[in-house]
């Protein structure tokens, strides 16, 4: 059986709920997740639904088999998702210049670069930096988007493993999975010295390939099915990685992975993903 997790915040009464099953040949209410905010209806197929069900205004939707609902690992990828930012171009910022940084980034993410290319092209222009500025940038600009540690950190009290990958910087990922409650992290390492940036990346470069693989070395390390995978993001890296997953999510995403997501987060905080697990508010953990 495949349950459609309709997801409308403070608006969803028995009227939409009601023109939702309208829009639907053999769908039906199976009940609250939380009443008001998200409820399960039984559906026939998840295409039918996405397209009959997509594109409300406010309205999240999440398909998915009945079996396996409640994942046992999620990979996340960090920037516009887990935070709101792009860590690299607000470091550019204080360089100043972030608009010749934040355009590449932009194409990095619609897919329309090499990522690792883009990558070095991106770090190469921070050389001389004073490496104690990401320390500032870390406390003036970067902030978890909304939900986030609610959702992880409700994840880990249900013994789901919580992984953030991240195409970006250790200075960075390492205190944001502090923060939010991730079990661990992967990310690329910046170059310093003599406290300078020296516009180079050190080690391997995590890349979509990494993203993925390391989704598949947690699972299979961990025993589990395909189907017992959660995966987010939001540009054109994740693709990999949440193609692989069980569950795919796209996160405000750019359309080249908005397009091959199982589900997409438009409306709603990170924490909405519980409601998918079928984990009602009472038994949230705040952030």
């Amino acid at each position: 059986m495949l349950i459609a997790t309709l997801i409308a915040a403070g608006r969803l009464d028995d009227r939409l709920l009601k023109a939702s099953l309208e829009r639907l040949d053999d769908a039906r209410f199976l009940g609250w997740v939380d009443e008001g905010d998200a409820a399960d209806l039984a559906v026939g197929d998840s295409a039918g639904t996405r397209a009959a069900l997509e594109g409300w205004e406010g309205v999240d939707l999440v398909v998915q088999p009945a079996r396996h609902r409640r994942k046992r690992l999620l990979v996340a990828d960090m920037d516009s998702t887990i935070i709101g930012q792009e860590c690299i171009d607000e470091l550019a910022d204080y360089a100043g210049i972030k608009p010749q940084i934040a355009a590449i980034t932009e194409r990095a993410m619609r897919g329309e670069l090499d990522f690792a290319a883009a990558l070095k092209e991106r770090v190469a222009l921070l050389a001389g930096l004073d490496a104690s500025t990401i320390e500032l940038c870390l406390a003036e600009r970067i902030r978890p988007n909304p939900g986030a540690e609610t959702l992880i950190r409700t994840l880990r009290l249900h013994t789901v493993e919580t992984i953030l990958v991240s195409g970006g910087f250790t200075a960075f990922v390492e205190p944001v999975a502090k923060t939010v409650g991730f079990n661990r992290f992967e990310a690329n390492v910046l170059g310093v010295r003599d406290g300078k940036l020296t516009g180079e990346v050190e080690g391997r470069i995590v890349d979509s390939t990494v993203k993925r693989d390391t989704l598949v070395e947690a699972r299979e390390s961990l025993g589990l099915e395909p189907e017992m995978t959660l995966a987010i993001g939001d540009g054109a890296n994740d693709i990999a990685m949440v193609e692989e997953a069980g569950l795919g999510v796209a996160y405000r995403a750019k359309p080249a992975l908005a397009d091959v997501a199982d589900a997409r987060l438009d409306h709603h905080g990170l924490d909405a993903l519980l409601w998918a697990a079928d984990i009602g508010r009472r038994h949230w953990v705040a952030d």
